[in-house]
């Protein structure tokens, strides 16, 4: 899948319903004005009649409706921007973060270091959608997640959505659904159970293509965890993966599970997808989801929580590409067929995990004690927020420099962060030295083509763009306790160290 999708391939794909593309690419049909997921499980339309675009706002912009029954608003994000150095890919990354609802289009210029018609000439060019139109698909999305899984009050998902006013959310919810907010509230199907309130926190599914490797991933949170602001709990298999997050307007707990999903992908807010076929006849590729409940102080922070879960999860990557790339490679063949969408986890807060990076587990926990927020009220052993840069740039040497550039802004860290900049601004910083500037940008950046100095086995040039993925399952042959456990959605059945 890597490469630029030929109209051939996008039809076939839509034709056999192939998953494997969801989130990839969207396709419209003229005669009925409804746009879709390459999976939707609808009749296939003729060809003549099928519009293809990049983003769901294309789609939108083009006048064409979400389809109800695929739900093409809940696929995974596409793995391409996570890829992308440019200034598209980092546009993408930051609308997702909710840089465009905070700050508007300038300030997403500024932090691009173009103007703003440069920005709304590259994307509009090249996804044809401009950022108002991506990030108001997104405030969509975000809107039918609280209308569909709460019970708040319509004008106040309104406003936590993002929408600068309740006729704008109306209006807009209209054009995408072809619902009014009140009739797709109604809509949203029902699993015996009463919708969630603020006090009991949001349910998500957040969706992920392809085989996903959970236990690998909760492994390494485990290894990793920070007493006071994290804590895994549960048995192997049936994992709880719980933390605080620091938001843009409030404070956060998330909890994620391991279990394995049985159906096929679905989406936030508990969208339903039809059946993933696949490009040949007779294969069968389905995704899944990871379940989350999400507490947030300010319901406006959603859409940058459940990005930054993303992110910290890899749930956008296309684990297709990235094992047929390294699968090809005689090294790491058997390592692929035994790890199939082994994933390369992010960060949930990456200046946290720049910190983490420098002075260790042991050295995170006491600054946690030090320095860190205690939350208004405990939840089990969650008792605090990790400290912000200004809180650490007290700090004397390494830490005090690191600190102290992350919170003026000598160094970004963002998700839209140009990532040769930050690694020089890293390496550039006393006491830093080029692994651990390697190993910021592989998890806080999300860069996918990372190779760390110092690995006991090379990192090949032929394994771009996925270096990072090698990295782990070169690490997770290494590790005499990792399992060959069965990977999500495929039908198949600590210490005191810095992050890896």
């Amino acid at each position: 899948m890597e490469g630029v999708i030929d109209e051939e391939t996008r039809y076939e794909a839509v034709r056999s319903r192939d998953a494997r593309f969801d989130g990839e690419f969207f396709f419209a049909v003229e005669t009925t004005g409804i746009y879709c997921r390459p999976s939707c499980p609808a009749v296939t339309p003729k060809r003549q009649n099928v519009r293809y675009y990049t983003t769901a706002a294309a789609a939108q912009t083009s006048g064409y409706r979400a389809c109800r029954r695929c739900r093409p608003d809940a696929v995974p994000g596409s793995a391409e921007w996570n890829v992308r150095a440019d200034v598209v890919g980092r546009a993408m990354r930051m609308i997702g973060d909710g840089v465009v609802d905070r700050e508007g289009v300038p300030g997403l210029a500024v932090r691009l270091g173009y103007s703003a018609r440069q920005v709304q000439r590259q994307l509009t060019a090249e996804l044809g959608a401009g950022p108002v139109a991506l990030a108001r698909a997104q405030r969509a999305h975000t809107a039918r997640v609280l209308l569909q899984t709460t019970d708040l009050p319509i004008t106040e998902i309104a406003f936590a959505a993002g929408f600068a006013s309740v006729r704008q959310f109306n209006d807009t919810i209209k054009a995408v659904y072809a619902l009014t907010p009140t009739a797709l509230r109604a809509a949203a199907p029902r699993r015996g159970a009463a919708r969630a309130t603020p006090a009991a926190g949001i349910p998500l599914r957040l969706a992920h293509r392809g085989p996903y490797q959970a236990a690998a991933v909760f492994d390494l949170l485990a290894a990793e965890a920070v007493h006071g602001i994290e804590e895994v709990t549960g048995e192997r298999a049936a994992r709880t993966y719980r933390r605080t997050l620091r938001l843009p307007y409030g404070t956060g707990i998330v909890a994620v599970e391991e279990a394995r999903s049985t159906a096929a992908a679905g989406g936030e807010g508990g969208g339903r997808g039809g059946a993933g076929g696949a490009a040949g006849p007779g294969a069968v590729h389905r995704g899944g989801w990871l379940d989350a409940r999400l507490h947030l102080t300010d319901l406006r922070d959603l859409t940058t929580a459940v990005q930054r879960l993303r992110r910290l999860f890899d749930l956008d990557a296309d684990p297709y590409a990235v094992d047929e790339r390294l699968g090809g490679h005689p090294r790491l063949a058997p390592l692929v067929a035994a790890r199939p969408g082994l994933r390369s986890p992010g960060a949930a807060d990456p200046e946290e995990f720049a910190v983490r990076a420098l002075v260790g587990r042991t050295g995170a926990e006491r600054l946690v004690e030090r320095y860190g927020k205690a939350l208004d009220a405990a939840c089990g052993r969650l008792t605090h927020l990790f400290p912000a840069p200004a809180e650490l740039a007290v700090e004397r040497g390494p830490l005090g420099a690191l600190a102290t550039a992350l919170a003026d802004g000598a160094l970004r860290l963002d998700a839209g962060a140009d990532r040769d900049d930050a690694e020089a601004a890293l390496r550039a910083l006393p006491g830093l030295d080029a692994k651990t500037a390697a190993l910021i940008r592989m998890r806080a950046l999300g860069d996918p083509d990372v190779a760390p100095p110092g690995e006991p086995e090379p990192i090949l040039d032929a394994w771009r763009p996925w270096r990072s993925y090698a990295l782990r399952h070169l690490r997770a042959d290494r590790d005499p306790t990792a399992r060959r456990a069965p990977s999500c959605g495929s039908g198949a059945a600590g210490s005191g160290s810095a992050p890896r």
